[in-house]
């Protein structure tokens, strides 16, 4: 090309075919690293991370249960106690296995003997490890249809969530614990409540405590959340699906010995053993078991929830007790908080001040801790030190067995989460200084 006097030798380069095919392959890959960046940060690229990461955790799991060897904890003892079920036995305090008597309600006795019959009296071990990889993947994808709806997470965080934590792939593919059973029911409950579908997600919910007690602790988020849309009336119809159901599931066992039911199926103060705590072991074990202890910790939980359904989930100048009244007849509350923020901080609250948590109880908030971290606005430089949570508390978790400082980082941990959530989402001041009065352009009062 002939060159023109005074034109900078860089230009003239970019003017040849060699350049100007270099300028477009600069272009593409800063357009292509661009979007790699927001693919990462930002969350309306979460389908696309969530359909590529559950295609990567099906090859996990696979890889998991033919590398990793099988360890028999309680899978044996599930079986046990369906089996004297399938056998006839209708009184409840005569159903145990090799762990002790069954203590958890009978819709984990229908489950479970299902999956009892389609593995050969429970013997097919790695048939049951499939279904439960199978159960993983469900769990996975009702996970990230909440955070699709609620896109405050980065996407980038669901790595962590899902190749990052040996201890939950554990707890489904090499335990297969009735827990992920439970929170897999109660995930799907949630997504019928993001859909307004309350009688359904109460029926899925009341399903997701009869197979495990620790759903309870959701129970005064959503009690919350049907008094708020529904009012006091309103709400007990969905409260009378939650109750029948659990009497429909219960009913062979009533029959015969109501009290034996009751007392083992909805156990509360159930003794646990310190040898399996993973949040109390810097306690002496005669503080762990002692009963006033845990009367302070009950205290301790009521208060957390009186305090996060005033300050934090009720979101209208109106008082609380309005909650009670016909929702046609209230003042519009703020839509500042959402149903998962309401439902996921009342577990949360719960697992703080449980009385031991052993390492299958993870699963009760692992999928949720993304959301608690992140669903306050997150500053650039904030984002590591959430990660960094996210780290310490699965290190936590994969102490074993536990240690005085394990224990104490799991706590801490969960204080500076709390104090996020409590000061995270604290109401903006309202202004009392009237707007600039201006008059309305002709465009916007064709938008009005």
């Amino acid at each position: 090309l002939p060159a023109r006097a005074g034109a900078p030798r860089s230009a003239l380069r970019a003017e040849t075919p060699s350049g100007m095919a270099a300028g477009r392959g600069a272009a593409a890959l800063r357009r292509a690293w661009r979007e790699r960046r927001a693919a990462l940060l930002e969350p309306r690229y979460t389908p696309l991370v969530a359909a590529c990461l559950c295609l990567a955790e099906g090859g996990v799991n696979l890889w998991v249960i033919r590398r990793v060897p099988y360890t028999e904890i309680d899978w044996r003892a599930y079986m046990q106690e369906v089996e004297g079920f399938a056998n006839g036995t209708r009184d409840y305090t005569q159903l145990r296995g090799d762990t002790g008597p069954l203590v958890y309600p009978a819709g984990f006795v229908y489950i479970f003997l299902g999956l009892y019959h389609a593995t050969g009296r429970g013997a097919d071990i790695r048939l049951a490890q499939y279904l439960f990889a199978g159960l993983y993947l469900l769990n996975l994808l009702l996970v990230f249809r909440i955070y699709c709806r609620t896109s405050k997470v980065p996407p980038y965080v669901f790595f962590f969530m899902c190749c990052a934590s040996y201890r939950i792939h554990s707890i489904f593919v090499l335990r297969l614990f009735n827990d992920p059973v439970a929170m897999a029911i109660l995930f799907l409950a949630i997504n019928l409540f993001l859909e307004e579908r309350w009688s359904w997600g109460c029926l899925l919910f009341s399903l997701a405590v009869s197979v495990k007690m620790n759903i309870l602790l959701f129970a005064p988020g959503l009690l919350f959340l049907l008094l708020q849309r529904f009012g006091l009336l309103g709400c007990i119809p969905k409260l009378c699906i939650c109750a029948l159901l659990q009497v429909v599931l219960g009913l062979p066992f009533l029959l015969v010995n109501p009290v034996g039911y009751l007392s083992r199926s909805f156990d509360l103060g159930r003794q646990f053993q310190f040898k399996w705590t993973v949040n109390w072991r810097f306690l002496p074990e005669e503080v762990f078991q002692n009963r006033v202890f845990h009367a302070a910790l009950l205290l301790a939980h009521l208060a957390g929830l009186g305090l996060f359904a005033l300050h934090r989930w009720h979101s209208s100048k109106e008082n609380i007790l309005t909650l009670l009244k016909d929702p046609a007849k209230r003042k519009p509350a703020s839509p500042r908080l959402t149903i998962v923020f309401v439902l996921f901080s009342s577990n949360f609250l719960g697992v703080c001040c449980s009385r031991s948590l052993h390492y299958q109880f993870y699963v009760w908030y692992f999928h949720t801790l993304p959301y608690l971290l992140w669903c306050t606005p997150t500053s650039k430089l904030a984002h590591m030190p959430k990660v960094l949570l996210l780290g310490v508390i699965e290190l936590c978790w994969n102490t074993y067995p536990s240690t005085v400082c394990s224990s104490l980082s799991l706590h801490i941990c969960h204080g500076l989460i709390l104090l996020q959530l409590w000061y995270g989402t604290a109401p903006t001041p309202v202004s009392h200084t009237p707007p600039p009065s201006r008059k309305p352009t002709a465009v916007s009062k064709k938008a009005q």
